[in-house]
Parts: structure tokens; C-alpha cells; sequence
């Protein structure tokens, strides 16, 4: 069960936090584009090969001290079809080092179609009669609630069925998403109250031996008052909170993501960690070939920032 593994990963290493590699051409380092494009070309291919062993060298630098990765689509999508394959074998390398695999794509639509997404990532996809094949096989997967329980009900069930996750989005980091979240209904709730509701109620037959649900949401750090709303009303979900570190959020922000058994939340960190070696906090120390070792420094500095916080709640 996924968040089994999860607990037990983030108990394991006592670390809360997850690695997010968003990876943009611009954050890698000249020598390695540069063999890259010697290599491929300056092209999607040599792009996404330079990525790649950007990726790699990140995962081998923090994978004793981390539970998971997150590996947000779209920036994989955005070098075509080189990227997709670049994805799939990130997610095949950070497994391999014992690392977590959540897919952030906010996948959603109509039952069918969101059948197919969760085949993709969670499950296992048709070839003949009897035969099936696992595509990413990710670990857990961002979802939209946007369009209502049908649209949920295939991942819930690959999660049943394979023992994967999802992550739903209640109260998301951005700056416009009061827009929709934070508008109230008719019985005087907000948006985001009526989700975090909603996910309880989706996830109740999917709670393990630490009293959480594989259904989990997604509460950014950048609204630490909502955060604890949310909290009170999901006590049985996982709270993925995105927003650390380059979007604002600070280890005193994400506390309320978390119950008083110091559990029921894990921490995202992506630019911060993965361009650690531009900031002011490194680039003195460290030159832009260590940029695996400065993503470790930074990596520990957020695990420890965050312990730190929840011993002081």
C-alpha cells in the first residue's frame, strides 16, 4: 500500500520532505549541456539527454536522505517525445535507488478518459487478451476534482488494485487560486472545505496501518491559515504541500500541514533544491559542477529547517 511505504520511508530517514526535479535546459549546468549537444545535437534529443543526467546526479546525491521524488510533466512534455522517454527512465533510476515516484500532472476528465490517464501511471495498460504492461508506474499521481467523483473513481480503484496513491488538489499554492477555491457555497463553506470533505469520504476505504488514506490532497504551503482548516477536517489524509523554499513557503508556514504525531505531511522543494548552487546560500561554496552537492546541502538544510519547526509546534 503507497502510503505505507510512504510513513515508513519518511520514519525510515526521518525526513518529511520530497525532491521535486522540474527540470528546465536553463538550470543545467554548461558542461553537461555541452556534451550533451556534442553528443545529440542542439536539439529535443540533446536537451533532454543534458536532463537526464542532470536528474541523475541530483537522485545520487540526495537518495539516502529523501523518501521520494516528484516529477512534475509537464517539464518532461515540454521536450516531446525525448522528454517522455527521459521521464520513464527517471522515474525507472530513482526507483532503483529505493526513492518514491509521485507523477505531478493534475490529471483529470471523464471516467473514461480518466481510466486512461490512471492506466498510464498507476496501472497497467491492455495489449491482448491476458497480456498487460505497466507504462510510467509511477508510485502516486496529482489529480483535479474538478469534475466530480466519476472522474476520480478509475484512479481510486488502481490505487485499490495496485496499491498506488493519489493526490488530490484542495488548496493549491498559487496566487489566483482563490478565484474558485476559496468561493463559498450555499451552506456557507468554501470551495476547497467542500474538496477536503470530499476527499475523505473518497479515501475512507483506502486507510493503512498508520491510520492514512492512499487518497491524500494537495495543500500549499503559501496558505498556512487554510492549511489548518484543512487539516482539522483530513485528519486520516497525506497532505502533499507544494510551495517551499522558491515559492515562499517556510518550515514555519508548513507546520500546520502536519497532525500532532508528527505525521500526515510531505514537503515539496524543486527550484531551491535543484538550482541550490545559484543561490546566495551556495554559490559561494560551491561551483557549478557540484551543483549535485549543493542540491544534498539544501536538501538537508530543509529537512532539518522542518524537524526543527515540528519539534517547536
Amino acid at each position: 500500500m503507497f502510503i505505507d511505504n510512504l510513513v515508513d520511508k519518511i520514519k525510515e530517514k526521518n525526513n518529511p520532505t520530497v525532491v521535486g526535479l522540474d527540470p528546465r535546459i536553463e538550470y543545467v549546468p554548461h558542461s553537461i549541456k555541452e556534451k550533451a549537444f556534442n553528443t545529440y545535437g542542439k536539439n529535443l534529443k540533446g536537451c533532454s539527454e543534458a536532463i537526464f543526467e542532470f536528474n541523475k546526479r541530483i537522485i545520487n546525491a540526495i537518495a539516502d536522505i529523501v523518501p521520494a521524488l516528484k516529477l512534475q510533466l509537464a517539464y518532461y512534455e515540454l521536450y516531446g517525445i525525448y522528454g517522455m522517454e527521459v521521464l520513464a527512465r527517471t522515474i525507472n533510476y530513482g526507483r532503483g535507488k529505493g526513492l518514491l515516484i509521485i507523477c505531478d500532472g493534475k490529471r483529470n476528465d471523464i471516467g473514461s478518459t480518466a481510466e486512461a490517464y490512471s492506466s498510464a501511471y498507476l496501472g497497467k495498460v491492455n495489449i491482448d487478451e491476458g497480456i498487460q504492461e505497466t507504462v510510467f508506474d509511477a508510485d502516486a499521481l496529482t489529480v483535479n476534482p474538478f469534475l466530480g467523483f466519476d472522474g476520480i473513481n478509475p484512479f481510486i480503484n488502481d490505487c485499490s488494485k495496485y496499491g498506488k496513491g493519489i493526490f488530490i488538489l484542495v488548496k493549491t499554492s498559487n496566487k489566483s487560486s482563490g478565484q474558485l477555491q476559496d468561493l463559498l457555497t450555499h451552506e456557507g463553506k468554501s470551495v476547497y472545505e467542500v474538496i477536503a470533505e470530499l476527499v475523505n469520504e473518497w479515501g475512507k476505504n483506502l486507510i493503512g496501518k498508520y491510520g492514512y488514506s492512499s487518497v491524500g490532497a494537495v495543500v500549499g504551503a503559501t496558505y498556512p491559515n487554510q492549511a489548518k482548516i484543512l487539516r482539522k477536517i483530513m485528519k486520516n489524509s497525506y497532505i502533499l504541500v507544494p510551495g517551499y523554499g522558491a515559492q515562499g513557503g517556510t518550515a514555519r508556514d508548513v507546520v500546520h500541514s502536519f497532525n500532532c504525531d508528527g505525521l500526515g505531511a510531505i514537503i515539496n522543494a524543486s527550484r531551491s533544491i535543484m538550482c541550490a548552487y545559484k543561490s546566495d546560500t551556495w554559490k559561494e561554496k560551491y561551483s557549478e559542477d557540484e551543483f549535485d552537492i549543493a542540491a544534498r546541502e539544501e536538501a538537508i538544510k530543509m529537512r532539518d529547517d522542518i524537524n526543527k519547526a515540528l519539534e517547536s509546534k
